[in-house]
């Protein structure tokens, strides 16, 4: 093909042409009274993550589908530190604070709504969350950086509350089942817990300073009483169960415990921080 001629008979090539013509489009759908057409911007891995959170999480009192889960886990699995802001290479990850007792955990909300919060928690070498509940949510856990241990219970009779499966004692003991207890390291599969299974009680203890993506839905809300409550476990042996048959027949494929509830622990200590890594776009 040849070439345009241009003003004072000047060859113009084919390439310049053609970007003349791809310029002079936003001027004439302006003067046509068309708004120019944006470049799209590319949409990174945390805006994935929201947009699956938002089509997923439809507020208090429902518990996503299977495959709404499966959904978000494979989303959560690819997920990197780096998607986040955060990297190994960060002083707070090479730090060891082996002699700090009771160190100060970082908390810090990329987004949150009626529906559903997306929280990073940072927790120094030795920190620890301790045993807590998540009351009527759906919670996904991504440990992105460091090593940690995790525990958690599930309700050994989620329907008896204040009823057979409770102690006899004043302390109001009620038996749960252990779920988890073991180390994991990043990178790490996804791990979810609804409202009644998958370890709806868990506490953290960071073996090696870690990062965790948290996805709660719907996240915690004193309103709507949703609150956090704190348990100590105590062993099954040191108490006795009576007047059910509930333990009697399964204990023996089960790993049971006492939960107590107890105060928020006055040696938790919490940092509340600002975000600042790749933000979110309701669009």
């Amino acid at each position: 093909m040849g070439a345009e001629v241009g003003v004072a008979g000047v060859a113009v090539p084919a390439a310049a042409k053609r970007r003349r013509v791809l310029a002079a489009k936003p001027a004439a759908e302006a003067a046509a009274g068309k708004r120019p057409r944006r470049a799209r911007r590319p949409v990174g891995a945390l805006q994935r993550l929201f947009q699956a959170c938002r089509a997923v999480f439809r507020g208090p009192g429902t518990v996503p589908a299977p495959a709404e889960v499966h959904l978000l886990r494979a989303i959560l699995d690819r997920m990197r530190p780096e998607d986040v802001g955060l990297s190994s290479d960060m002083a707070f990850f090479r730090t060891s604070n082996v002699a700090q007792r009771n160190p100060t955990i970082t908390h810090t909300t990329i987004y949150k709504s009626e529906n559903f919060s997306m929280v990073i928690l940072c927790l120094p070498q030795n920190a620890v969350i301790p045993l807590h509940n998540h009351p009527g949510m759906t919670v996904f856990s991504k440990l992105l950086l460091g090593s940690m241990h995790i525990k958690s219970y599930d309700w050994a009779d989620p329907d008896a509350a204040g009823r057979g499966a409770s102690s006899p004692d004043e302390d109001r003991l009620r038996l749960a089942e252990l779920v988890v207890d073991d180390d994991f390291t990043a990178p790490c599969d996804t791990s979810v817990l609804y409202p009644t299974a998958g370890g709806n009680m868990h506490r953290f203890r960071a073996i090696a300073p870690c990062a965790i993506l948290d996805i709660l839905g719907p996240p915690y809300s004193i309103e709507e009483d949703r609150d956090c409550t704190y348990y100590t476990d105590v062993p099954y042996s040191e108490h006795t169960m009576m007047g059910t048959k509930f333990v009697g027949n399964e204990k023996e494929d089960r790993c049971l415990a006492w939960l107590k509830e107890i105060e928020m622990p006055g040696d938790l200590k919490m940092c509340n921080v600002r975000y600042g890594g790749p933000q979110v776009f309701e669009r």
